[in-house]
């Protein structure tokens, strides 16, 4: 497994509205009418998780990919979208995710 992790400045409001975006975009993929690169996007990407710090306006993506192929192309359209409105990247980082754990799940089913 890999991922992305790419860091944004632009206040909590932004962050928010790309979220609902992005989930709005996902559910019109699993209909069959989403855009295109979203539907590129879906065939390279296992997951996606947002952080945000609503009090500095500052936010993270964390896009998980099976394999460093499906990475480096979902890398490629990602550099083509940009935030909506003020909010801007400040970084992109790559990582081959090396520990994937759930101790509480660890707990429950003992």
């Amino acid at each position: 497994m890999y991922a992305r992790i790419a860091r944004f400045e632009g206040g909590s409001e932004i962050f928010q509205h790309e979220a609902e975006r992005l989930r709005r975009d996902i559910d019109a993929t699993k209909a069959g009418s989403g855009d295109p690169s979203m539907a590129a996007l879906s065939r390279v990407v296992e997951r996606v998780l947002m952080l945000a710090d609503r009090e500095t306006g500052k936010a993270t993506t964390i896009v998980f990919c099976e394999t460093k192929e499906k990475l480096l192309e979902a890398d490629r359209l990602l550099d083509a979208m940009s935030p909506q409105g003020e909010g801007r990247r400040t970084a992109v980082e790559r990582y081959e995710v090396i520990a994937d754990e759930s101790p509480s799940a660890a707990i429950k089913a003992a």
